[in-house]
């Protein structure tokens, strides 16, 4: 296929309203496109998918992908025609680097939709299409996250309909030739693997371990799959893996990207591969559908502040606990933090969690970088994103917004390029639409009862999944980066080098490098070492796709 040809499918689409069960073809979607509108064919349309159609009459174009960005389109103009590719790289790099993407990179670690690397290319957001009329582009959402709990919910019904969305997700997604899967050990992963088993019969799993204390899971993956008789295939990365294949790795990711699972996410794909897989199946997906992520339980904490009578709070606690005495008291700032981050609302109150904010952005960036970019554009963006998920409720507002971030512009994106550069496809049946849909009917508790995280996908599955993996705490494919980091020195002599020439870029100060390497490391390896390595990733990128890159100063 021609990356730019005007007219496209990519992905494994599927009918939606079950009158075609074949898949959609160009013709197909040209014609209801042009009889019914993009909106409502884009909303007929499952699975994953980029597409490209255009109007022979009036030369109107029209580009979308998916509802999770499983397959990802990237567009410019370009002398007054409208060109679109997978990769930004494809389009062209006559157009310099974008700072104020850079800066959204050492944000997020990522950079998200609809920014790419380069000023002219932009990327498609999931969930969204681009209208071409000739002459201007409009992008928009063809689809919003919507929430319909159910108000007396029958859990067997809910429970037989959810187990028999999985199976049918898992049997749409195997290919037909080697059933693999990745097991991390965890709930999702272990999911997919027991429904691999049952509906082929057998299954390859492929599993990461790490030699330290924390990270390593690789005895629940071994439960999962004794427990569903699969065969299991484990790897165990080292540090000298990580110095042979990060260089590698990083410059594979069309555009900067810093997620550090991306490495062991590399070697259990290239297992998968190398053991004859074409396609291998990953968990992504259950936490951001079915309400599995701490900071959901964390959410609910700051809302009861809110419960709180106005008076009350702006009349005592507020000045009281917001005082410079409270806040420097033991035992008391505490409370001066709780009520910070309670009047600040989300999403505005993950900005406190993020990393270059913490560290101080005047510490961090140099004044060549500070100059050239709005360090209140993530913000913004977050605001638009919550804007647009917003739901009754924080909580499912809060999943909609991880669809987005942590899904689409992050997960997915890490695990696809993993495997792209394994050269073994991947596919994502937790994100079916059918399962998607049945999350979105569950109410606010089947998702978290109290303290309970995902409290009804582990119910549902109690009596499939091994008790091990139900009760254990959340980890998946987690690098070891920052520990390896403080104890070995070739690690720590590729950190310098490789800093200290990005400093030179004019990006980063060098002078908080040193403080970064030689101070705050050791103090927390595994907090620092997620600075350093999307600093590493950065870097490395930049050496490959751009190695003449400086800001002027």
């Amino acid at each position: 296929m021609n990356d730019l040809a005007v007219e496209f499918l990519r992905g494994h689409p599927r009918w939606l309203d079950g009158t075609q069960p074949e898949v959609p073809d160009l013709v197909t979607l040209r014609q209801r496109w042009l009889r019914d509108g993009a909106t409502t064919l884009l909303n007929q349309l499952g699975g994953s998918f980029a597409l490209g159609l255009r109007d022979p009459a009036s030369g109107a174009q029209l580009l979308a992908v998916d509802r999770f960005a499983r397959e990802t389109l990237c567009w410019r103009v370009r002398d007054g025609q409208l060109v679109s590719a997978e990769q930004a790289a494809t389009l062209g790099q006559s157009g310099e680097l974008d700072p104020q993407a850079l800066f959204d990179y050492l944000y997020f670690h990522c950079i998200p939709a609809p920014r790419t690397v380069y000023r002219a290319i932009q990327r498609l957001p999931a969930g969204h299409a681009l209208h071409w009329d000739g002459r201007q582009a409009r992008v928009e959402p063809f689809w919003r996250p919507e929430f319909h709990p159910e108000a007396q919910p029958d859990f067997g019904s809910l429970k037989q309909a959810f187990r028999g969305a999985l199976e049918q997700s898992v049997q749409r997604a195997l290919d037909g030739g080697v059933p693999a899967c990745f097991l991390s050990g965890g709930t999702d992963s272990s999911t997919v693997a027991g429904m691999v088993q049952r509906v082929s019969g057998r299954g390859e799993a492929f599993s990461i371990g790490f030699e330290s204390e924390g990270y390593d899971e690789m005895a629940y993956a071994k439960v999962a799959a004794e427990h569903f008789g699969l065969r299991h295939h484990a790897y165990y990365v080292t540090p000298k893996d990580l110095l042979d294949a990060l260089p590698q790795v990083a410059a594979s990711f069309d555009q900067p990207f810093g997620n550090s699972s991306a490495l062991p996410s590399f070697f259990c794909a290239r297992m998968a591969r190398r053991a004859g897989a074409r396609r291998v199946l990953a968990g992504d997906g259950g936490d951001e559908l079915f309400g599995g992520n701490s900071r959901y339980a964390q959410g609910r904490v700051f809302a009861h502040y809110a419960r709180v009578p106005h008076w009350l709070r702006r009349g005592l606690l507020e000045p009281l606990f917001e005082s410079a005495l409270i806040r420097q008291t033991p035992g008391l700032k505490k409370g001066s933090s709780y009520i910070s981050q309670a009047k600040a609302g989300m999403p505005a109150r993950l900005e406190r969690y993020n990393l270059i904010h913490q560290l101080g952005l005047q510490q961090v960036l140099t004044p060549a970088m500070l100059g050239q970019v709005d360090a209140q554009a993530p913000a913004a963006l977050q605001q638009a994103v919550w804007q647009q998920g917003l739901a009754a409720d924080e909580l499912n507002t809060h999943l909609a917004f991880d669809w987005r971030f942590t899904l689409a512009d992050n997960d997915l994106v890490k695990v696809r390029g993993a495997c792209a550069l394994a050269e073994i496809e991947v596919a994502f049946p937790l994100l079916d639409d059918a399962v998607l849909a049945l999350s979105q009917r569950l109410p606010l508790d089947y998702k978290l009862r109290g303290e309970r995280l995902r409290w009804f996908f582990k119910e549902a599955l109690a009596d499939f999944l091994p008790p091990a993996v139900i009760t254990k705490t959340k980890h998946g494919f987690g690098l070891p980066f920052g520990p390896w980091l403080a104890h070995e020195p070739a690690l720590q002599a590729m950190s310098r080098e490789l800093m200290h020439s990005l400093a030179s870029r004019g990006l980063l100060r060098a002078d908080f490098i040193d403080r970064l390497l030689k101070d705050y490391l050791p103090q927390h390896p595994g907090y620092y070492g997620e600075m350093v390595w999307i600093a590493l990733s950065l870097e490395l990128w930049l050496q490959a796709h751009a190695p003449s890159f400086r800001l002027p100063q």
